[in-house]
């Protein structure tokens, strides 16, 4: 792919995210796997020499050769913190109802719990060099809080301690949240860091993993203070969450105070109507249903990216990308077809 052909302007994300109008249409994108990366990067991410550095590098290229503002920089691509949990059963999808490695308080203790301290963020330093003019880079972290806390105690295992163990689960919850909050905070130290997204899956397509209650009683108080702590460090704060949340869409925007939400499934909220419904109070970031951009034509993708673009430039608020990542499973004619709509 041809470098773009317009410099990249980390204002017009900032622009996005405070809901108005851009100087041109904003491209936005979570994750973009590695087959996708490589196509735009024209080499290799991974070599024998097992540099982080170099890929770190490529995924910047990546995303300026696309045409972002911004590049995303995950934890992951650090080795950064994790929280150590057993194989998971796998086909087409990740068995999460059982196989926690968190099953009572002994094993609670005796869990390996990961450092924020070792992250690995200092490579952010050694990256900014390569960062071209105008770009920033996004951090998010490795899973969420809810996410986390169902990969340890499977997520049947979980229903039963919050009715058998709830303050164990509060232990076990803070455990996570504050590591993920420490990571944050390491995270937003660095000048070259422009936004961060908070992603942690809360449901899946008719509703919310819990009950809103137990949302707010557990889960939604460290998203709060990692919000916060974002937005005290001078920086957007965005979610990504898969699911049918409209039970939650008032704590993600009044309480929590999100300036932008990504994940949108055709199935569940289409992002037309997202817009509609929400725009006015939180950007409203990607979208583009990822069955649709696997099965449609380009020339369809292209339509509706334009239409979407067409839909909200005037308005503001709005930045085109996929309804969850682009997978090495889109055609790459296809993830081009969403790229030309924003470049042209």
């Amino acid at each position: 792919m041809n470098p773009p052909k317009r410099e990249p302007n980390f204002q017009n994300v900032l622009d996005l995210l405070a809901r108005r109008p851009t100087a041109k249409p904003v491209l936005f994108e979570f994750i973009i796997n590695r087959g996708h990366i490589e196509r735009l990067a024209g080499e290799p991410l991974y070599d024998d020499s097992g540099d982080i550095n170099r890929v770190l590098r490529l995924q910047v290229k990546a995303f300026w050769a696309a045409g972002y503002d911004y590049a995303f920089i995950p934890p992951w691509l650090l080795g950064g913190m994790s929280f150590p949990i057993p194989d998971r059963d796998r086909a087409e999808s990740v068995g999460m109802a059982h196989g926690g490695v968190i099953r009572d308080r002994e094993s609670f203790e005796k869990y390996p719990w990961p450092d924020p301290e070792a992250t690995g963020w200092d490579a952010l330093e050694r990256l900014k060099p390569h960062v071209p003019d105008g770009m920033k880079l996004i951090i998010c972290s490795n899973g969420g809080v809810l996410e986390n806390l169902v990969s340890l105690l499977g997520y049947e295992d979980l229903c039963l301690m919050l009715e058998d163990d709830p303050e164990l689960v509060h232990e076990i919850v803070d455990a996570i949240g504050s590591r993920l909050l420490r990571l944050y905070e390491l995270g937003l130290q660095h000048d070259s860091v422009g936004a961060a997204m908070v992603n942690d899956d809360w449901g899946f397509k008719s509703q919310p993993f819990l009950a809103p209650a137990q949302m707010r009683a557990y889960v939604t108080p460290w998203h709060r203070r990692i919000v916060q702590a974002i937005h005290s460090a001078g920086r957007p704060a965005t979610m990504h969450s898969c699911g049918e949340l409209k039970l939650l869409w008032e704590d993600i925007i009044e309480d929590l105070k999100f300036d932008g939400k990504h994940s949108y499934e055709d199935t569940i909220l289409p992002v037309e109507e997202a817009y509609e419904r929400y725009g006015s109070r939180i950007a409203i970031l990607g979208g583009i249903d990822v069955d649709f951009l696997c099965r449609a034509t380009p020339e369809a993708i292209y339509r509706r990216c334009k239409a979407m673009i067409e839909r909200t430039q005037t308005r503001g608020g709005y930045g085109l990308g996929s309804g969850n990542s682009i997978a090495d499973y889109v055609p790459a004619e296809n993830f081009d077809a969403l790229l030309r709509a924003a470049r042209e």
